[in-house]
């Protein structure tokens, strides 16, 4: 039996079997093995982005301040917001970052590479090639799994959906974008765009081959807005309806609101993981803990998320290069920042999203007036 479970209320959802499956084919190594007996958490961060003027900054801070959570994880999963098309290296609007950035941002703790975003396709389809080129390596050597894009029919059918098979659960990522920058065409290698009809059959592939849970991950919304769109609220709705526990949504580049529909968590946008965005509400971000069970009985059971807000201080601001930190580790800290006004900026926009969305931060304990 799987369940739900937010705070004392428990929401029943559908019957699965726990047979022996299959293990993945060899050329999609499994993620990293998880330690504890019954329980398997997946720690999910937005937007990560490479500016123009990232470029110019040593990249081994951006997300130090936060790779401690994201190690400790059992499954890390990322939205890899630019290509790796090769020299030269560019920003917006046609992102094109080092290869070492990706090596980077594994190295930081990240399991699970999303592609299906609006920029996979800024230097073409050459472009996407190259990308698929050094994460399919990566992933041969065992360092991450990647799923959003695909090369050909037969790699469409492992990676869409994707099912990490972990210490005997079997979770299922769906990943897909509203469009791309530079239109995709169709064929192959194919970006996962929405379309209902090819979502439902990843769901269904997701039932198909056993998942425990299904976890939608769409890249969707409009940009700079806090609250959701009617159209986001129709799909996730759609996609609850068709098998998905969770929806944990990217693309608008600031926190938006969260829900729960029909027992599924909704966060509709997490914002920017790191970037060089300064505009209001884009340095804020939200970071989503999910945390799967499984009791003696066999019954499996997804807790309620556990919430983290961060904060992408620019360079000259906290340290000397972009740094990503939890906003909660710095509260009345102001004295370690270069420039206090940052800090400010921080606490200023931490109160203004929280208000606005709704989304909590609270610790166990605390009163719903904390700070």
């Amino acid at each position: 039996m799987k369940k739900i479970l937010f705070s004392a209320v428990v929401l029943m959802m559908t019957s699965v079997a726990y047979a022996q499956f299959p293990s993945m084919p060899e050329e999609v190594p499994p993620a990293r093995h998880i330690f504890g007996r019954d329980t398997v958490s997946m720690f999910i961060i937005g937007d990560v982005m490479m500016h123009a003027r990232q470029l110019e900054y040593p990249m081994d801070s951006f997300l130090e301040g936060i790779s401690e959570r994201m190690k400790s994880a059992d499954i890390t999963v990322a939205n890899m917001e630019f290509t790796l098309a090769g020299k030269p290296y560019s920003g917006y609007p046609a992102f094109s970052a080092p290869d070492e950035y990706a090596h980077y941002v594994k190295d930081c703790g990240t399991d699970i590479f999303l592609t299906a975003n609006n920029h996979i396709l800024d230097k073409g389809i050459r472009g996407l090639e190259r990308t698929d080129s050094v994460y399919r390596a990566m992933e041969k050597d065992g360092l991450i799994q990647f799923t959003g894009t695909s090369r050909d029919s037969a790699d469409n059918a492992i990676r869409y959906p994707l099912v990490i098979n972990t210490k005997g659960f079997r979770i299922a990522l769906v990943n897909f974008t509203y469009g791309t920058n530079l239109r995709w065409q169709g064929g192959w290698p194919k970006v996962n765009i929405i379309d209902r009809q090819d979502i439902s059959a990843a769901l269904t592939k997701a039932k198909n081959r056993g998942a425990d849970f299904v976890i939608a991950l769409p890249h969707w919304g409009v940009e700079y807005e806090l609250r959701h769109s009617r159209s986001q609220e129709d799909l996730a709705s759609w996609l609850v309806e068709n098998g998905a526990d969770a929806v944990i949504g990217a693309h608008p580049h600031v926190v938006q609101d969260s829900t729960v529909i029909g027992g599924a968590p909704v966060f509709y946008s997490l914002g920017n993981a790191v970037s060089n965005m300064s505009a209001p509400n884009t340095q804020i971000e939200l970071a989503v803990k999910l945390t799967f069970t499984r009791d003696w009985n066999g019954d499996v059971a997804m807790l309620e998320p556990e919430v983290t807000y961060l904060w992408c201080s620019l360079p000259g601001r906290l340290g000397e290069s972009y740094t990503t930190i939890a906003v909660r580790d710095y509260i009345g800290k102001r004295h370690l920042w270069k420039e206090p006004s940052d800090y400010d900026k921080m606490i200023a926009t931490y109160l203004h999203v929280k208000r606005v969305t709704g989304i909590k931060d609270e610790i166990k304990g605390e009163s719903q007036g904390s700070k």
